[in-house]
C-alpha cells in the first residue's frame, strides 16, 4: 500500500490503520472515532488528507478547458477562489468531484479524489489543447484542519492572520504554502497544502496546541454524511448525473439545459425509529416496493439519528415522505428530508 508522507506520525501517535484508495491510512487514534466527530464540531481537528491529488492546468484556453470538462462557469470566479464542480463524462455521468481554485487568469489549480486520480489526470491529459500545461503536485501534501477554533490555532501556531479570508479564499505565503477556506465536514476550517519535506514539522506544531487533536478517516467520514456531502464512489459515480446527485446547483444554466431531466434524486434518509442502517441498505416504501438502496449510512452523532442517503424515484422523493429501511431483515420506519441534514457552520462571505 502507498504512505503519506505523515505515515510515521500516524504510527507514532497510536492510530487504528486501514486501506482507503490504495493508502495506508488512520481510521482513528486514541480518542476514538464518536469522540473525534464531536471534538471536530466543538474545537479543532487535524486530518492528514495528502492521500488527494493536487493538479495544475495552465496557458491560454484553460478555462475553456474547464468549462468542457465540467458543467460548471468560471467566468465570474475571482481569482484566489474556489469553486466545488464534477468532472463529466461524455454520457454525463461523474468521472470526479473536486475542488478547482483560480490562482491567475489563466491557471487552474485542482483538489481531487485519492481513487480517482490516476483515471481524472488521464482524462485531462487527453482533452489539452496546445498551449496547456499541466501540472501534478506529487511531492506536496495535504493537511485539513476543521472546527470552530481553527482559525484561531492558525493565528497562534504559525502566526497567520486569516481573519480576512472569506469561505472558499486561497492564502498562499510565497509558494510554500497554500491555505484554502474551506473543508468537507461543514465546519469553519482550512486545507493546508506544503511541500512533503515541511508537511511533518507542519503536523507537530499544529497538534502542539491542546484545541487540536488529530482525526481519522472514520470520523471525517461521520462528519461528511452529517452535511450530505457525496463520497465518490458510493454517492456519486460515473452512471449518475448532476441532476441524478441533486448538484444542478454547480452547473451553468446550458449545461444544465442540455441534460436529460432525471427519474431519480440524490435524498437524505433519516431513520425514525431505532436501529442503525448503513450503506447498502434497503429502502422500501411502506406498501413493500423496493425503491432504491443506501449508497451512504451510519449513525450521526450530532443529530442521535441513523441517517443515509439514497436516489429514489422523484414521485418518493419529496421531504417527509415516509418510507422503510431494512436492516438486516428488519424494516425500520424512516422519512426523506432535505439535505444538508446539519446547517451549515462555514465562514460568511465578506461584503
Amino acid at each position: 500500500m502507498k504512505q503519506t508522507p505523515l505515515h510515521a506520525s500516524h504510527i507514532a501517535l497510536n492510530a487504528k490503520m486501514g486501506e482507503f484508495a490504495g493508502y495506508d491510512m488512520p481510521l482513528y487514534y486514541d480518542l476514538g472515532v464518536l469522540k473525534e466527530h464531536e471534538w471536530v464540531r466543538d474545537h479543532a481537528g487535524l486530518f492528514d488528507v495528502s492521500h488527494m491529488g493536487q493538479i495544475c492546468v495552465k496557458g491560454k484556453g484553460a478555462q475553456d478547458l474547464l468549462e468542457k470538462l465540467t458543467p460548471s462557469s468560471f467566468e465570474k470566479l475571482g481569482i484566489q477562489r474556489t469553486k466545488y464542480t464534477v468532472l463529466l463524462n461524455e454520457q454525463n455521468g461523474i468521472i470526479d468531484d473536486l475542488m478547482v481554485a483560480k490562482a491567475g487568469e489563466d491557471d487552474f489549480h485542482m483538489v481531487i479524489n485519492a481513487g480517482c486520480k490516476d483515471k481524472d489526470i488521464a482524462w485531462i491529459k487527453s482533452n489539452l489543447t496546445e498551449g496547456l500545461e499541466f501540472i501534478y503536485f506529487e511531492d506536496w501534501s495535504l493537511l485539513a484542519l476543521q472546527g470552530p477554533q481553527s482559525e484561531a490555532v492558525l493565528r497562534d501556531t504559525l502566526g497567520i492572520d486569516l481573519s480576512g479570508v472569506p469561505y472558499m479564499g486561497v492564502w498562499y505565503q510565497d509558494y510554500t504554502m497554500f491555505v484554502s477556506r474551506l473543508g468537507y465536514t461543514g465546519e469553519d476550517g482550512f486545507e493546508i497544502s506544503v511541500p512533503n519535506d515541511a508537511a511533518e514539522t507542519l503536523w507537530n506544531k499544529i497538534l502542539s496546541d491542546d484545541r487540536v487533536k488529530p482525526i481519522g478517516l472514520a470520523a471525517r467520514d461521520s462528519l461528511r454524511l452529517e452535511m450530505g456531502y457525496c463520497l465518490y464512489g458510493h454517492d456519486i459515480d460515473a452512471t449518475t448525473t448532476p441532476l441524478e446527485a441533486d448538484l444542478g446547483w454547480v452547473m451553468r444554466k446550458d449545461a444544465k439545459e442540455s441534460m436529460p431531466a432525471p427519474a431519480k434524486k440524490r435524498v437524505g434518509i433519516m431513520l425514525t425509529d431505532r436501529g442503525v442502517a448503513r450503506e447498502g441498505a434497503i429502502v422500501k416504501s411502506r406498501g413493500g416496493e423496493e425503491l432504491g438502496v443506501l449508497t451512504s449510512g451510519g449513525f450521526s452523532p450530532t443529530l442521535q439519528s441513523s441517517i443515509g442517503q439514497v436516489y429514489l424515484p422523484l414521485d418518493y422523493a419529496a421531504p417527509n415522505t415516509e418510507v422503510n429501511v431494512d436492516v438486516r431483515g428488519r424494516l425500520i420506519p424512516a422519512k426523506v428530508v432535505t439535505l444538508p441534514f446539519l446547517k451549515p457552520r462555514t465562514k460568511l462571505p465578506t461584503k
